[in-house]
């Protein structure tokens, strides 16, 4: 089991990085990933202190800390940007806030993320074909979210990705310690949206082999 869209307390989260990781190594994963909410005002204060924890606590723990950022509600001419910023800073994983249905994202947003080869675009609601098929060519995974409000979209995620074959990842982008997914709930996100029982093990499978290896 792995998450790879979480929150701590360096953005809007209710947790310090060691509980997070102790709170999701109970829980049996193998891997979570930090991925705190950034612009250009805290990019280069939050990434270098998650770092640091991963650094420190995956001496110690079973579950693995990937240090990463969720570059969140910037211009969509800014994106690309951010997202080479972040990878300079060393994020391992680099999301961009896609076009949920439940906040006032920039209309643009989830092609430029896709065009800037973010890792995965969290939430993207009634993301269109054209943007699908650019992020099954680029790569770039596609969010199920165990998130309220921005599960709403994840039938039509699904859906599109299905017919043009996009990577599909399931997240909890968790807040909070009730927010974290149990395996058998996060596949049941994914057979929610449509997907099979073997299609759930695909993805599995191919998150596994871009992001654990």
């Amino acid at each position: 089991m792995f998450d790879f869209h979480c929150h701590s307390i360096f953005s809007d989260g209710e947790l310090i990085p060691a509980e997070l990781l102790r709170r999701v190594s109970v829980l049996g994963y193998e891997a979570v990933a930090i991925t705190d909410h950034a612009d250009q005002s805290n990019i280069e204060l939050i990434l270098p202190r998650i770092i640091t924890a991963a650094r420190a606590l995956n001496q110690m723990s079973k579950a693995k800390l990937i240090p990463g950022i969720e570059i969140t509600h910037v211009p969509p001419g800014q994106i690309a940007e951010l997202v080479m910023r972040a990878r300079v800073l060393g994020a391992q994983i680099v999301v961009v806030h896609g076009e949920t249905l439940v906040e006032p994202v920039e209309p643009g947003t989830n092609l430029a993320a896709i065009k800037a080869g973010a890792d995965i675009l969290a939430h993207p609601g009634l993301i269109s074909e054209e943007e699908v098929r650019l992020a099954a060519e680029k790569g770039v995974f596609l969010e199920l979210s165990g998130r309220k409000g921005h599960c709403l979209a994840n039938g039509h995620v699904a859906a599109l990705a299905r017919r043009f074959g996009a990577p599909l990842i399931i997240n909890s982008d968790a807040h909070a310690p009730g927010d974290f997914m149990t395996e058998k709930f996060a596949r049941q996100v994914g057979r929610g949206a449509g997907l099979s029982t073997t299609e759930v093990n695909n993805l599995y499978r191919q998150v596994r082999e871009r992001f654990l290896k």
